[in-house]
């Protein structure tokens, strides 16, 4: 690819179209594990400091074992700075039982004080929900300078308006004033703009017509009786909400094109723009039916306004015409976890999405021009996700080297499932997938037990977040687990480079850049990374981490804005956090 100042740039040592198919599918049949000889360190290694975080929660989702499919979500988790401190603060949207679904434990917020310890705060901001809530998204909707929460919830959704002064904040629920408040059964939800203003709209994905108070007939899973869903179900409308930059928010499902698909079983979503035109496109990964790609076809405000019913505004989707909204043999797939990450290295969002057991994740590569290819196998991503039913996932580089490796996060949602009856057991571990170099870019499963013994211990796990919690520069993940406590996971690794962490800002209500694309550029090296909304059921830091392999040392920083604006940045050191502005 060539780029800037006639400079070219990639991630892989060898292009990747030295691939033939039939190497592809050999190379993924047999991609070892990874192991280091014992008399070798082992570069990742994550610890498991969960007693002494002091995040003691249970993120209740039903009871167990699970009756129905309202239980097996699980719940989400939120990493963000709520007190502008340059802390990492923990969000659990928690949920509750059938028994009672509006009242559970209750939401909490946990402050980070440093050091990878945490301090309940829920009531001294204000918290009190106590719905079955199961996701959550986060955003400054108001342009405030502080982050807000949405959750998703089974019931009514809320908007958590983050206000006060500098010392005391509190989360006051403004959801009826935005007009946010879809009541069904909302999964996850995505703040972008959308609508090219600065303000930060707002997609909800949402799940199936379900009733507490008269769940559906057990149906069959392979010869076993199992709770039904979602087949047989209806499925639940998606909504996208346009910021009027008032405090309130309009619903222009219909006027975008979004209700000009038939309603799907959404699980996950994301906002960003895939293919660089400044227009921010959404995502959405569907459970067993096919994803959605709405493309951004807004067209000049200016052309029609005094128009009530936002006519420039729309969406065509072109999930299965763009080759996203399938796999490669054209099969619908469960998708849950959504991971962003530039696999092939030429500076476009790839999409890496988890399954079902007895089916394989699956890599989108993106080629151009809204167009995506399956290159699951090629890139040795196959075989290694079949036995797994895979939840939320990562594109993360834990050691530094340069190259993201990817984390997934596992677990069945029948109790009864064991490897004999369904294929799979209930409870499964976690999987780590090492980036490697040769014949083009491949993974392999880390099975060394020197990477930490949270590897290889099996959870019914849902959630996956990651950030710099303890300020060092590498980055610590917390995992949810359905009905368990969330376990906080340090990173002890050892740096293969330097570390850079890229925060935005700008003047105007999108202040950290939700939506931006930040290369990290050598002489011989590119690193891709995106600031965007949405994910399945969690929020991310509005931040870019990057690592770099020291044998390139980087050069050039390159920002491109939501709107396509871009913007170079050549004076910056390594191995600190670097606050870019919007000139």
């Amino acid at each position: 690819m060539l780029l800037g100042a006639g400079l070219v740039f990639g991630c892989n040592d060898a292009a990747e179209s030295e691939f033939t198919d039939a190497a592809a599918e050999s190379a993924d049949a047999a991609a070892p594990s990874v192991n280091s000889a014992d008399d070798q360190p082992f570069p990742i290694r994550l610890s498991n400091v969960s007693e002494e975080a002091g995040i003691d929660t249970i993120l209740t989702s039903g009871e167990l074992p699970s009756t129905q499919i309202l239980e097996v979500k699980g719940n989400g988790l939120a990493l963000l700075d709520y007190n502008n401190n340059g802390q990492l603060d923990l969000f659990i949207p928690n949920g509750a039982t059938m028994a009672d679904t509006e009242h559970g434990p209750g939401w909490k917020l946990y402050e980070n004080l440093g050091e990878m310890r945490f301090r309940d705060v829920t009531e001294d901001v204000g918290i009190t929900q106590t719905r079955w809530a199961l996701g959550a998204a986060v955003a400054d909707f108001d342009g405030d300078g502080w982050q807000d929460i949405y959750v998703t919830c089974y019931g009514p959704n809320v908007l958590m308006h983050n206000t006060g002064d500098d010392h005391v904040r509190t989360f006051v629920d403004v959801t009826e004033s935005a007009n946010v408040g879809y009541g069904g059964w909302s999964t996850s939800a995505a703040f972008g703009d959308v609508t090219g203003d600065g303000w930060l709209d707002l997609y909800v994905t949402n799940y199936i017509e379900f009733d507490v108070n008269n769940p559906p007939a057990p149906g069959q899973f392979l010869g076993t009786e199992v709770f039904a869903g979602p087949h047989g179900l209806p499925a639940e409308p998606d909504v996208l909400y346009h910021n009027r930059g008032d405090g309130s928010f309009l619903d222009i499902t219909q006027s975008a094109g979004i209700h000009a698909v038939a309603p799907a079983w959404g699980l996950g979503v994301v906002i960003l723009d895939f293919d660089l035109d400044g227009r921010q496109d959404i995502y959405v990964g569907n459970d067993s039916m096919r994803n959605f790609l709405f493309h951004n076809q807004r067209r000049p405000v200016e052309d029609f306004r005094g128009q009530d019913d936002m006519a420039w505004m729309t969406f065509d989707e072109i999930g299965m015409a763009s080759g996203i909204g399938a796999n490669a043999g054209g099969a619908f797939q469960a998708t849950m976890g959504i991971g962003i990450g530039d696999v092939s290295g030429n500076a476009l969002p790839d999409v890496y999405t988890t399954n079902f057991s007895s089916d394989m994740n699956t890599l989108h590569v993106n080629i151009g021009s809204m167009q995506f290819e399956d290159r699951t196998r090629q890139h040795g991503l196959g075989m290694a996700s079949r036995p797994f039913l895979g939840w939320a996932c990562s594109f993360l580089d834990l050691d530094l080297d340069g190259n993201e490796e990817l984390l997934i996060v596992n677990g069945h949602i029948y109790p009864q499932a064991t490897l004999a009856l369904l294929d799979s057991d209930f409870e499964q571990a976690p999987l780590l997938l090492k980036h490697r170099r040769g014949r083009g870019v491949y993974f392999d499963r880390v099975t060394d037990t020197r990477a930490g013994d949270w590897l290889t211990r099996p959870h019914r796990d849902r959630a996956l977040v990651f950030g710099d919690i303890n300020r060092n520069g590498l980055l610590d993940v917390i995992i949810g687990e359905m009905n368990g406590k969330p376990r906080v996971l340090r990173n002890d690794s050892e740096p293969q480079g330097d570390w850079l962490i890229v925060q935005l800002h700008q003047d105007g209500p999108n202040s950290r850049g939700l939506g931006s694309r930040i290369e990290l550029m050598g002489e011989m090296t590119l690193h891709t990374r995106w600031i965007y909304g949405g994910g399945f059921l969690s929020a991310n830091p509005a931040e870019a981490h990057f690592g770099a392999s020291r044998r390139d040392t980087p050069q050039r920083i390159r920002v491109t804005w939501p709107d396509g604006y871009e913007q170079w940045v050549d004076e910056f050191e390594m191995n600190q956090r670097k606050l870019i502005i919007r000139d």
